[in-house]
């Protein structure tokens, strides 16, 4: 066995048991896949993070789901972050402080301030990379709706981590929304994308309350829970894919989670023209709701 310092987060939440929870564990060097990957299941998270050295940047992490290691992800990197403040790893900024953070994807510039008493963690995601367009009615027919439903081309978009974001025509589409897990499985296989994480992202313009700009959800396949509360990651593909083509300004807020009584709201900022954009900023605040110590079996599998 061996102890590892860990935080429970709450990510893009102003309020314990908001928005997407986080097992950061620190001083995760020694901790091999297997044990990381055990760690994710037995806590029933979407996903954990942990902490490890770099030398590239100030701090390191690595994100995993139940499924395996996945190079960016935006609630884990705010978890991260506000981890690392609660520890006085990062010390609590009085304005804004500025550090980088490496993870499987490269090193995110990330903004660190307090808002209310709570950290307010930004990262500016990766430009983004604009794949392959798909037959919109071979994705609505995943979710049990009509081709009709889908109001732009869905497409492969990533900025750390791919997803295929999908603009659907309104909230009720949205949450009728029901995913055959046999239907994206044989979808991913047909186009080549192999078993790991890529779910469509499904967006409807229109937040879930009247702050809000955006409104998404995350369905997800076993073995990892079957919705996400809040993604980040996603979020910032969601970003350059509406900005690109026209569907929505530079800064705007975007809400998930409300429907499963876990209400997560990230304000977003796109960098750059339509059709140049450098990155995307994504950033939320955090709640840290307990702090503990584990003991993991490096042997776990």
């Amino acid at each position: 066995m061996t102890r590892h310092p860990v935080d429970w987060i709450d990510a893009f939440a102003d309020r314990a048991f908001g928005g997407n929870a986080c097992a950061v564990v620190h001083d995760a060097d020694s901790l091999p896949v297997s044990a990381r990957i055990a760690f994710v299941r037995e806590t029933g998270l979407v996903e954990c993070a942990y902490v490890v050295a770099s030398d590239r940047a100030d701090f390191g992490a690595r994100y995993y789901v139940a499924t395996g290691e996945i190079p960016m992800a935006g609630h884990p990197t705010v978890a991260t972050v506000a981890a690392l403040v609660q520890r006085g790893l990062i010390p609590r900024p009085r304005g804004r402080a500025e550090i980088t953070l490496e993870v499987g994807a490269g090193v995110l510039p990330v903004t660190v301030e307090i808002a209310d008493g709570l950290p307010r963690v930004t990262m500016t995601q990766a430009a983004p990379r604009f794949g392959a367009e798909h037959d919109r009615g071979e994705i609505a027919a995943l979710y049990g709706l009509a081709a009709e439903e889908v109001v732009a081309p869905p497409q492969w978009v990533s900025t750390g981590t791919p997803f295929i974001v999908t603009l659907l025509r309104d909230r009720d589409a949205l949450d009728r929304a029901r995913l055959d897990t046999g239907a994206l499985a044989a979808f991913k296989a047909r186009h080549g994308y192999g078993p790991g994480l890529l779910e469509p992202f499904l967006v409807a313009l229109g937040g879930a309350t009247a702050a809000g700009d955006t409104f998404a959800r995350l369905l997800m396949p076993p073995p990892m829970p079957p919705e996400d509360p809040f993604t980040g990651s996603a979020t910032g593909c969601m970003a350059a894919y509406l900005f690109a083509r026209g569907l929505i300004g530079a800064r705007f807020t975007a809400e998930q989670g409300h429907g499963l009584g876990r209400p997560g709201t990230a304000a977003v900022e796109v960098v750059g023209s339509p059709d140049a954009i450098a990155g995307v900023r994504v950033g939320g605040t955090a709640v840290a709701v307990m702090s503990a110590f584990a003991e993991i079996p490096p042997d776990a599998v």
